[in-house]
């Protein structure tokens, strides 16, 4: 019962954080502020308090504004259930070694969720995102009993070595074929992963990066020199190494033979 009870709790507090996220995708990368009420995209009416209940207010109004019956991007709900169930299965997954270890688990996928969507939607990964993933995954070392000095050597360490691949590709390429936020991005996957499972993580990122640019270019949906972001690939490579990593360095270890 109290397995039903948490399980309940933790995916409707997602999906409320949900509906905070959907805020951060949109006003970061417009360098507007995450301050007061939230606003109709489209007459500027602020949105009453009974119409923020996450999914739900959604689905009542017919997806269109209150105000002026504009369609309303199914962004929102989406976004809300997407965060509920990933928090739900943060928590059945067990990651979280202590209360606070959850927390920072929560804060994680917060981030990655926010960075995946502002960078598929504006390719733009704001600052805040990347700051505020580096402390969630500074708060989880310590939280696995991480001394100070491993997490400045062997992790930082780590950051330098997976941030160094993307870097070379941002610098040789004067920012064409990457930007800055993914050099960022890959040096805070490091920082989280280690160096092992962070390559590993950027081998998955690359792979289906490719594989999905060369179904757009088949399909006509992007030319060869248009730019397609690497942010929400390097999100999907994290997320697999944070949930799957062991049994992702088991099957690499069983197929070279290290």
């Amino acid at each position: 019962m109290e397995t039903i009870f948490l399980s309940s709790f933790f995916l409707v507090f997602g999906a409320s954080i949900g509906s905070f996220l959907n805020v951060l995708i949109d006003r970061l990368p417009n360098d507007q502020g995450i301050h007061g009420r939230s606003k109709c995209d489209y007459c500027g009416k602020k949105i009453a308090w009974y119409d923020l209940f996450p999914v739900f207010s959604y689905f009542i109004l017919g997806g269109k504004c209150r105000h002026c019956k504009k369609k309303l991007s199914f962004q929102y709900p989406l976004i809300e259930v997407l965060t509920g169930v990933i928090f739900l299965l943060v928590f059945l997954s067990g990651k979280g070694s202590s209360y606070w270890g959850l927390f920072a688990l929560l804060g994680i996928v917060s981030s990655l969720i926010v960075i995946f969507v502002s960078d598929l939607k504006y390719h733009l990964i704001s600052d805040y995102l990347l700051g505020s993933l580096t402390i969630f995954s500074f708060v989880l070392h310590l939280t696995n009993l991480v001394s100070w000095q491993f997490i400045l050597k062997e992790q930082v360490a780590s950051a330098l070595i997976v941030s160094l691949p993307i870097f070379l590709i941002y610098f040789l390429s004067h920012e064409k074929a990457m930007g800055l936020g993914d050099v960022y991005l890959t040096a805070i996957m490091g920082f989280l992963l280690g160096w092992k499972a962070g390559f590993l993580a950027l081998y998955f990122a690359f792979v289906t990066g490719a594989i999905i640019g060369i179904i757009l270019l088949i399909r006509h949906k992007r030319k060869i020199k248009s730019r397609i972001p690497f942010g929400p690939f390097l999100v999907a490579g994290t997320v697999l190494m944070i949930f799957w990593g062991d049994k992702a360095l088991d099957l690499v270890r069983s197929i070279y033979g290290f």
